[in-house]
């Protein structure tokens, strides 16, 4: 078991170090976008499986009622992070952000 909880944590902080990657690297806002919002949503998940299995590893009423809530903020997170980068998306297009084009790169 503490393989598999090493496993989901090295997996989901690796999705977060590639969101800052993606970040910094790509070139306009909605490409960072996309890359922050799928990478930190994933990367969140897979830490919190991991902490879901921690807390199972001894089977008391507390630790059951912990990875519950564990369960619904994941589920939340599932739901709320999508759509809230959605929602900054169109907020963008809508105010006038203009997406990156290969025109727009410098030599």
């Amino acid at each position: 078991m503490p393989a598999l909880i090493s496993l989901f944590l090295i997996a989901g902080v690796l999705f977060f170090v590639i969101a800052v990657i993606g970040i910094l690297r790509l070139p306009d806002f909605y490409t960072r976008m996309h890359a922050a919002s799928k990478c930190d949503t994933l990367g969140l998940m897979l830490i919190l499986v991991a902490i879901i299995l921690y807390t199972l590893q001894d089977i008391t009423l507390a630790n059951l009622l912990t990875s519950i809530k564990l369960l619904a903020i994941l589920v939340f997170v599932f739901v709320a992070s999508p759509t809230a980068a959605h929602s900054i998306t169109e907020s963008a297009l809508i105010n006038g952000v203009k997406p990156w084009t290969r025109e727009d790169r410098s030599p």
